[in-house]
């Protein structure tokens, strides 16, 4: 499905901005408000709108250590045979201090960015949850020092031919 220019102006809006009202965002793009409404529901409906989310400061939160931790992957265990890295992956995912995974390539098989209190917790994280998951074979952990950019927007400019 392609996206119309209205489509465009409407992701981009919510992007920044996920709580304006559909009256407010309708004036803004000079659109009716039940087209608008109709265009949101379909982006929803088609998965264009994955969700709808808070962007919360970490540093606030008390996590003030970031870290991006590469993972190399060992397909093959003792008792099971060879091992799934997706299922890896997943299992790794799920720990709490996992902002995100991914399956990449090159030298390593899996990175990770993730998010705890201070150094101490990290070391933690690492040595006593992430290698002891069956399928690490081993890991290397890049503090973060600062951070130049963050963002969850997607440049919308591209998708229009």
């Amino acid at each position: 499905m392609t996206l119309n220019e209205k489509d465009l102006q409407i992701l981009s809006e919510l992007q920044e901005n996920c709580k304006i009202t559909v009256k407010k965002l309708a004036k803004k793009i000079h659109t009716p408000i039940t087209t608008v409404y109709t265009k949101i529901k379909r982006l929803e409906k088609l998965g264009f709108i994955k969700a709808y989310r808070a962007v919360l400061d970490h540093k606030k939160l008390g996590l003030k250590t970031s870290a991006f931790v590469f993972i190399s992957f060992s397909y093959e265990t003792r008792e099971q045979g060879k091992l799934s890295q997706r299922e890896v992956a997943r299992k790794i995912a799920a720990l709490p201090e996992v902002q995100e995974a991914h399956i990449i390539t090159g030298d390593w098989d899996i990175v990770l960015k993730v998010r705890v209190t201070d150094i101490d917790e990290l070391g933690k994280f690492v040595v006593d949850k992430l290698r002891k998951i069956e399928g690490v074979e081993k890991t290397l952990t890049c503090v973060v020092l600062d951070t130049v950019k963050e963002t969850t927007k997607i440049p919308l400019q591209y998708t229009i031919e």
